[in-house]
């Protein structure tokens, strides 16, 4: 539904207020990335490329490949089951239908990516008065943003090539390294190569990369769309005419560019950030058209 008024502008957008929801939801994406950042340094969770085996919680997590060939065949099965079968059946299975039930709730809460991107759009929306640079300025940005956004990406870009080769290789070698810049030439290639594709990612293609490109999010998206109970945001049709007040604040806060009015097969890559249910709440002064709903709705 097209609304005649005036595109809410960079003022209005940021002067929605967080709900708990939404407070909650920065809180565990806050969390998330800081384990994300964390893991391999406190040896939680990484791939020594090294020793060639994972590491968790500090200790090596092998098949013990000696262990199987010695062993009874009855012995070597319960070892590949409880050291590989059983952990990708919890983290594949587990995820698959947690997608299934609540869409990709791991992308809006969680995904150390999706908070960088919301982190950048912000920016982005000051700066161009749009958070991505492919959509038509208004005129109402600020241009003295524009350095932010770019340090905003750099500075990830950087963090975030630091962290993946980190849980590839011992992060105290690589601080090692870094203090007395004795880089290999492999770990220099992969730091610089890293950090400028996802500068780049990070200033032009977040969402679009978010959209097209993810395999977690792509996997999330097609297990929900298979339930037709799943979580998802529903638009009260019923109400429909108090969109003419509106000046699509629910399509401008969706950080996916997607329009949340729309039906579930146009709303494939929704992260359930309910970003635009807090924007419509805002509107309509905490009776939104817009709800987290998991039940069949005739309205729909």
């Amino acid at each position: 539904m097209t609304c005649p008024h005036p595109l809410p502008g960079t003022a209005e957008l940021h002067s929605v207020r967080p709900r708990p929801r939404s407070r909650l939801r920065r809180a565990l994406q806050a969390g998330f990335f800081s384990l994300f950042v964390l893991a391999p340094l406190l040896d939680v969770f990484r791939y020594d490329l090294t020793q060639g085996h994972f590491v968790v919680f500090g200790r090596p997590w092998v098949l013990d490949m000696e262990r199987i060939a010695q062993g009874s065949p009855a012995e070597a099965l319960e070892l590949m089951f409880w050291r590989a079968l059983l952990p990708v059946l919890i983290l594949v299975g587990g995820g698959l239908w947690v997608a299934w039930r609540y869409g990709r709730l791991y992308c809006g809460w969680l995904c150390p990516h999706f908070s960088v991107l919301e982190f950048i759009n912000g920016l982005t929306r000051r700066a161009h008065g749009r958070p991505t640079v492919w959509e038509r300025s208004r005129g109402d940005g600020d241009r003295r943003w524009w350095p932010a956004v770019a340090l905003g990406a750099l500075v990830f870009a950087v963090l975030w090539a630091w962290t993946l080769l980190s849980y590839l290789l011992p992060p105290a070698r690589l601080f090692d390294h870094l203090v007395h810049w004795t880089f290999t030439p492999g770990e220099a290639r992969f730091l610089i190569v890293a950090t400028v594709l996802l500068a780049l990612e990070f200033l032009f293609f977040r969402h679009l990369f978010c959209r097209y490109a993810c395999a977690v999010g792509l996997f999330q998206s097609l297990a929900w769309m298979g339930n037709p109970r799943a979580l998802e945001v529903r638009f009260d049709r019923s109400r429909a005419g108090l969109c003419k007040t509106c000046a699509e604040a629910c399509d401008q806060a969706c950080p996916m560019r997607l329009k949340p009015r729309g039906q579930k097969r146009r709303m494939f890559t929704c992260t359930q950030c309910t970003g635009c249910i807090d924007a419509c709440d805002g509107v309509q002064n905490g009776r939104p058209l817009l709800h987290w709903r998991s039940e069949p709705w005739r309205n729909r």
